[in-house]
């Protein structure tokens, strides 16, 4: 007896969602491959991501369809007989996403293309600026890096910022240094750009970056560590970046430092923040005669130039980052470690140090981060383009149109 197809009304919306979730997940794999591997063949993705041939066929047209894909120029023919095999690649040259960073003393805002590379970015100061006034000159500079970058289509922005930052409901709930709680930063960027707005906090941004863009691409965990003003971490496993409720996760400010002597203001001495902040570095090279003002690369500029003092401060100060990277290591085992330390990024001698620190056992496992240049720049437009490889059959509902 021949089968019937169930009518309509009897297939369960439960299956509705589970394929509408397989296509999701079919086309974020499939990117990532191209990513990974592009230039390359259909018949490849399929044999690298375990897709059917006519899934990936489908799923390269769709993405193509909307502008995330292209094919290469130069179809490649196997044995020079037969039909070519055209390979595909990202399309980087259609969209871009906005980026927004917002640190202590300034706003770095920016424009990323797919592949997670800088196009643009300009930097703000906000000095005493309502949070309310930030996110407004923010969103104003990303309107002039876009005037000023023609033929560059913003998909949607992502923010970063450091401090608790709830990513569901797009709110920074508290960031001492800058004195903001309960900031609505994705309705105010939404109103000021019209754009889709994704908010999360620095150090998961960064270690997103990673995992797509760096280093730590293929990579089953990774931890980053980022130490600035504000010090915190983020935790990836198995392509995921643990929140925890409320975006909670990765807040170590107050993780006690062996050895520390800086005074914290929740009353003990040698908490992490307290400890190895930038505001600690500055006031230290200041005190020494070594550098003056907050900016950090000033004491990186001095040791440079061969003041023994200021070598000495960064190297110290990067052998604490190792031991709070040994004891993130001890706690999460991961697989590789990424630090965002400015010592560390621009000097041998401190990534010696803090290897040192963490033991030769592991120390190969700890890197500097990818983004030695440009870190905060792509921090923000990588919180968008996470979202983008998570679910990008999502722009097929709302593409930017094409300017007139």
């Amino acid at each position: 007896m021949p089968r019937t197809a169930a009518p309509p009304a009897l297939v369960s919306p439960l299956t509705r969602v589970a394929d509408s979730d397989r296509r999701r997940t079919s086309a974020s794999v499939i990117l990532r491959s191209v990513l990974e591997h592009g230039p390359v063949a259909r018949s490849t993705i399929a044999r690298l991501t375990g897709l059917s041939p006519a899934s990936v066929t489908d799923h390269c047209a769709r993405l193509t369809g909307i502008g995330l894909l292209r094919e290469a120029a130069a179809p490649r023919r196997s044995n020079g007989v037969g039909r070519p095999h055209v390979p595909v690649d990202l399309d980087d040259s259609r969209f871009v996403v906005g980026g927004v960073h917002v640190a202590v003393p300034y706003t770095t805002v920016s424009l990323l293309d797919l592949r997670g590379r800088v196009v643009a970015r300009r930097e703000l100061r906000h000095r005493g600026l309502e949070p309310s006034e930030v996110l407004a000159r923010a969103a104003d500079g990303l309107g002039a890096l876009l005037g000023e970058s023609p033929g560059c289509r913003p998909l949607s922005l992502g923010v970063a910022v450091g401090g608790w930052v709830d990513r569901d409901s797009g709110t920074v709930v508290e960031h001492p240094l800058l004195g903001w709680r309960d900031v609505p930063v994705r309705e105010a960027m939404s109103a000021h750009t019209g754009l889709a707005v994704h908010v999360d906090g620095h150090a998961r941004a960064l270690v997103n970056a990673e995992r797509l863009f760096g280093r730590a691409r293929g990579s089953r965990s990774v931890l980053h560590l980022f130490v600035g003003n504000m010090v915190d971490a983020a935790f990836a496993t198995h392509d995921e970046v643990h929140h925890g409720p409320r975006s909670q996760a990765g807040s170590i400010a107050h993780l006690p430092l062996a050895g520390g002597t800086q005074a914290c203001d929740c009353g003990r001495v040698g908490c992490l923040q307290a400890e190895l902040s930038e505001r600690t570095l500055c006031r230290r090279a200041r005190e020494a005669g070594v550098a003056y003002g907050v900016n950090p690369m000033h004491v990186v500029a001095a040791a440079d130039a061969g003041n023994p003092v200021a070598a000495a401060l960064l190297r110290e100060r990067a052998r604490m980052v190792g031991r709070a990277a040994g004891l993130l290591l001890d706690v999460l085992n991961p697989e590789r470690v990424v630090v965002t330390e400015v010592g560390v990024l621009f000097r041998a001698d401190c990534l010696a140090a803090l290897r040192d620190e963490v033991g030769a056992a592991r120390a190969a496992a700890v890197s500097p981060s990818s983004f030695p240049d440009s870190a905060l720049a792509v921090a923000g437009g990588a919180v968008a383009l996470d979202v983008l490889y998570r679910d990008p059959l999502a722009l097929s509902a709302g593409v930017p149109p094409e300017p007139s």
